[in-house]
Formats: structure tokens, sequence, C-alpha cells
């Protein structure tokens, strides 16, 4: 299957659905991301929270849940970033451009952060792995992340951490990247982390610069990370509402986690297209005509969902 880095794709632009489908934005049902519909409960604020610089205190709190949560290995670096994004478009930069593998498909923005900084495709230099892969949900062997300089993108993988690599980030030239907006829902609040080797953990640091992170980030990420019980039945209830999901789809399920469905239609675009009629917008892809991914209904959402896609082949 043919697959190219260098054309923007994301869901989630859901202006462009209604640009194209009418209505208003809040009356749509955006099931192109993988974000989770019911996020992590906020705290309220101390004042200060939102009118002081970020203390290193916080900094240090949310430092320290993620190591317990994610289980870093000694000797691997932790740093709290605005988004994963950030971290991705970093991340090339940090050694001399050569030749990256990123096997595909998967998140294109990987590609595009590569060629950006001067690299060019093929194995030898760097190696990309989405662990779970996006969309398709390939998860990734410790034997299959061999490079000097290696990057373990695990945006997905707290639905699943059986499946985390998150051994290998104490290996020199290894990064495991994090996200905090999918599993936890909280996608605007922009938090990430870079799990990994500290030589190269100093240097995304060096081009973030001081206070990358949001007090309120702050606090909210170290509360989240230390919320296990939240954690665990979050996963449960995705498991069981992926299930439910792909109980209404008249299509195969050929991938995706329990965030996002992949599923193989005879017609993608056509699918999109019905499915918007109804004010619900999914993701199909330009390397394939015929997978469309969804991620889940939101409470209150699961009626109008299933009645468009009873209708999707009528």
């Amino acid at each position: 299957m043919p697959y190219h880095h260098d054309a923007p794709d994301h869901g989630g632009d859901i202006d462009a659905a209604v640009a194209r489908f009418g209505g208003v934005r809040e009356g749509w049902i955006d099931l192109s991301t993988g974000i989770n519909p019911q996020p992590y409960p906020l705290p309220d604020f101390a004042p200060d929270v939102w009118a002081a610089l970020p203390d290193r205190a916080a900094e240090m709190a949310l430092q320290t849940a993620a190591r317990r949560f994610w289980r870093v290995p000694e000797g691997a670096g932790v740093l709290a970033a605005p988004g994963a994004s950030a971290l991705i478009a970093q991340l090339p930069h940090l050694v001399p451009p050569g030749r990256v593998a990123i096997p595909g498909p998967t998140y294109n923005e990987h590609g595009r952060a590569f060629a950006a900084a001067g690299w060019r495709l093929g194995a030898g230099d760097a190696l990309v792995l989405v662990n779970p892969n996006n969309p398709d949900g390939r998860v990734w062997a410790v034997a299959e992340a061999e490079a000097p300089f290696c990057i373990i993108d695990e945006s997905f993988c707290d639905v699943g951490p059986d499946a985390s690599l998150i051994s290998l980030a104490a290996r020199p030239g290894t990064v495991v990247l994090k996200s905090f907006g999918k599993f936890w829902g909280l996608a605007g609040l922009r938090l990430g982390f870079a799990i990994g080797d500290p030589a190269l953990l100093a240097g995304l640091a060096a081009r973030l610069g001081p206070w990358p992170v949001s007090g309120p980030a702050l606090v909210v990420g170290a509360l989240a990370l230390a919320d296990e019980g939240w954690a665990a039945a979050t996963r449960a209830r995705l498991d069981v509402d992926a299930a439910r999901l792909d109980a209404l789809v008249p299509a195969a399920l050929v991938g995706g986690t329990p965030l996002f469905r992949l599923y193989d239609t005879p017609d993608a675009a056509r699918w999109q297209a019905a499915l918007a009629r109804h004010h619900v917008w999914s993701r199909v892809f330009p390397y394939s005509a015929r997978w469309l991914r969804l991620g889940l209904p939101g409470t209150g959402q699961w009626d109008r969902v299933a009645a468009a896609l009873r209708e999707v082949n009528a």
C-alpha cells in the first residue's frame, strides 16, 4: 500500500465538515479523532495556578507521577511538554539528518517532521514506531525497535499498558512519547511526555525553552497520573464501548484500539458522506479507498450514531 508523508492529514476538522455538509459546529458528533469522550474530571484550581509562572515543585510532582504511572526504568529521563506534537516536531533536529524508517501507513506527522529536518526515508540511522499504530492498532515487539535513534510513539498505549515498550526508555538513543490528550480525553490541555535517553531529553528541553507546560496542565497531569482507579475503570469502559460500536457498524473490523476502530468498507468516502449527512464526522485516509476510522461516541450520542449507521448502506 503506497504511503506518503507530505500532505497533512488529521481528524478533528469539524469546521471543514460544517462548510461542506452544513449545520453548526455544536450540532456535530466528532468521531474522527481517538480522544476519550469521557475526560478526566478537572479539579478546582487555586488562583495562583493561573496567575503565577509554573513552579519547580509542580514540575517535579508531575515527573514523579509520570514515573510511577508508566513504570519508567531507572536511568531514563522524563520531560513534560505542551503536547506530543511539539515533541514530534523537535525530535528530528536532535541528531544529524540521515535515513529514517517509518513503517506505514501511520501517523503522518512523524514523516513530515523528519522531512522538514532534512532526513530521507529509508532504514539505517533512525526508526519511528507508533505503538499501537494509528490507524490499524499494530503492536510492535521489543526486537523490532532497533536503531541508533529510535522514537516509540505510545500516544494510544495507555488503553493497553501491557503492550508498552517503556522498558527500552533507558537505552541510549531511545525516546518513548506519551500523550495526555487521548486516554485522559483532555487534548485541549496540551500535555505530552518524552521519556528516554537523558542526553536527548536535554536537547529537547533546550529547544522547548523555559516553562513549556502551563500551571493548570502541571496540576491536572499530576492528579490524573496518580489516579490509578480512574485509569482502570476507564480501560474497562472503553473495551465495552468499542465492542458496542463494532456491533453497530455494518463492516468488517480490521484494526484499531479501544479508542478508535478501523473498518473495511466498500467505499470509505461514500460512507463518510452518508454519515456526515447526519452530522456525524468520521475519518478517511488518502492511501486507502476502503478504510474508515471511527472514534467512540460520548454519552447521549449513541442513538444518533446508530441511526446514521443504519442508513449508511441505504
